[in-house]
């Protein structure tokens, strides 16, 4: 049997949510699916899902406030933030009913939105998904102690070349390579949301849900997963092997064919 063909047309477009300017593009026809990308990425690390699932539905790729192309909110945001933004996006764009797919911390918003009922989804995937505060050792949490000591001490102090250093000093040593590299307000973003565990939520999704994982990812690890499929009451878990937090990406063609299963009655 021939290939199925297929053409699709992409449109690039912007909305206003809660005053923010979004960028999002559309791809292909037919019931919605919302793909939702991961903590300083952007909708282009999601294409790759899209450019397959386009063959049989109308996909949403967005740049979730603060990143990519769309702006960065004017204060620190909180998991329920994040959660409204979803709603807020799927309210304005009259979206129906649709597919949520989520990478990392793309994951914690539909956890968030889906579990408190705001956002009423098809089906769920959550893709090395975030949300499950991590439990620390001890040392980790010395670590943070004398950061915030040492801080609350510089911050008495002026702003002079060697406490600026010192200041930047302690961040390297204890600030993560995601918080050191995102803009202040999502530092102090990062910090609300981190501390905020969505476990609670995880038995309130009641539809489909899969979830896709690297057994080596050191983010978001597999015992979250295996912990979400627990929570979850209809819920089935894909491991990959010798994966970490982007395990889609470095299983695409089989994270492809594993969606186009899941979806098989969703055309």
């Amino acid at each position: 049997m021939a290939d199925k063909l297929w053409i699709y047309k992409e449109e690039i477009l912007q909305v206003k949510i809660k005053g923010w300017n979004i960028y999002y593009e559309t791809i292909g026809e037919g019931n919605p699916v919302i793909l939702l990308h991961g903590w300083l990425a952007n909708l282009e690390t999601m294409r790759p899902i899209a450019n397959s699932l386009a063959q049989n539905f109308k996909v949403y790729l967005v740049d979730i406030v603060g990143f990519g192309k769309s702006d960065l909110p004017e204060h620190p945001l909180n998991t329920d933030d994040f959660g409204d933004f979803l709603k807020a996006f799927v309210d304005q764009l009259a979206i129906e009913n649709p597919i949520l797919i989520g990478h990392s911390n793309g994951g914690r918003m539909i956890i968030n939105s889906v579990g408190r009922g705001i956002v009423k989804p098809r089906k769920v995937v959550l893709i090395d998904s975030a949300g499950i505060v991590p439990k620390r050792k001890t040392k980790y949490y010395i670590k943070v102690g004398i950061f915030k000591t040492g801080k609350a001490i510089l911050n008495k102090l002026p702003n002079i070349g060697g406490i600026k250093k010192f200041k930047e000093k302690l961040l390297n040593h204890v600030g993560s390579a995601d918080y050191k590299a995102s803009a202040p307000v999502l530092r102090e973003t990062m910090k609300k949301i981190l501390a905020e565990d969505v476990t609670p939520l995880l038995s309130n999704i009641k539809v489909p849900t899969l979830l896709i994982w690297g057994s080596n990812d050191t983010d978001t690890p597999i015992a979250d997963a295996k912990k979400m499929q627990e929570l979850i009451p209809d819920a089935g878990l894909v491991e990959y092997p010798n994966s970490g937090h982007f395990s889609y990406l470095q299983n695409i063609q089989n994270c492809n064919m594993v969606l186009n299963e899941f979806f098989k009655n969703d055309k």
